[in-house]
């Protein structure tokens, strides 16, 4: 079953900013400003909210990938409109965003219970970055790279940032990355661990749906456990993290999909999960 859905054009923008597909499980979520950079603005922030929160919430989507349109995957928050906000008055509103888009948005990505994949097409910036560092995998485009450009508008960083940034490259080079920014291009971001897998930009779209389609057709619930089992535990200590497992271990167990594949391990067959 395959669906899509834009989301409905903003008063300065006719044309959809965020887009929804979904076939086979696999839910595409497409930034589309590519006039922008796929920057963010509030109302694209607000329709993209909503639309990461309803596909973590659906439980026919059994895997998500993040992508962008034209030239970058997202170059986070639209400028344009931070400078307007800065120059009327509206700096509250402007900060407000932290707590109402960017906070909630990234905890949706880190901690829904189905794997997340970032198709980095093309330069992901400040938030951008961010949001794609938050995913369990990030498919590289060898045209695209990666900044933490907070620091060049004399900003802190944001998005998770903080947390997922020293997790994949130590927090020397993260600190590095942060006071200095400058674009990490995509074979450095393999490296460093930005990147999961650099792959030439017209081959993207393919082995992002091969590994798309691999993830959708495992066992869902089981992926959401381990997702959230190692996010609790760098954040937590020994024994607390090993507590996590075994509760995650017992709702596993209790599962479709474990007795289906026990039996079908005995049975010398291939398991078929249903994410249940």
């Amino acid at each position: 079953m395959t669906s899509e859905t834009p989301a409905t054009g903003t008063p300065d923008s006719p044309a959809p900013t965020v887009l929804l597909s979904t076939a086979d499980g696999v839910a595409t979520i497409t930034l589309n400003r590519p006039g922008a950079m796929n920057s963010l603005d509030n109302a694209t922030k607000d329709l993209l909210l909503e639309t990461v929160r309803g596909v973590a919430a659906d439980p026919e989507v059994r895997c998500v990938v993040l992508t962008g349109t034209g030239r970058a995957f997202c170059t986070g928050q639209d400028l344009k409109e931070h400078i307007e906000l800065l120059e009327n008055g509206g700096s509250d509103a402007l900060f407000r965003t932290v707590d109402e888009h960017y906070n909630p948005l990234v905890t949706l990505i880190a901690q829904m219970d189905k794997p997340v994949v970032a198709a980095v097409n093309g330069v992901a910036a400040g938030a951008g970055a961010s949001l794609a560092m938050a995913c369990d995998m990030r498919i590289v485009a060898d045209t695209a790279g990666f900044n933490l450009a907070f620091a060049g508008v004399g900003l802190s960083c944001d998005t998770g940032a903080s947390i997922h940034l020293p997790i994949l490259v130590g927090r020397a080079k993260a600190m590095e990355l942060l006071y200095f920014p400058r674009t990490v291009p995509a074979a450095e971001a393999l490296e460093l661990g930005l990147a999961t897998t650099v792959v030439p930009a017209d081959a993207l779209g393919d082995e992002v749906a091969a590994l798309a389609a691999r993830l959708a057709a495992g066992p869902t619930l089981a992926f959401g456990a381990m997702r959230r089992s190692v996010a609790h535990s760098a954040s937590h200590g020994f024994e607390e993290s090993l507590a996590f497992e075994s509760a995650m271990m017992t709702r596993t167990g209790a599962s479709e999909d474990h007795r289906g594949a026990v039996e079908a391990f005995v049975a010398k067959q291939r398991p078929q999960f249903r994410g249940r």
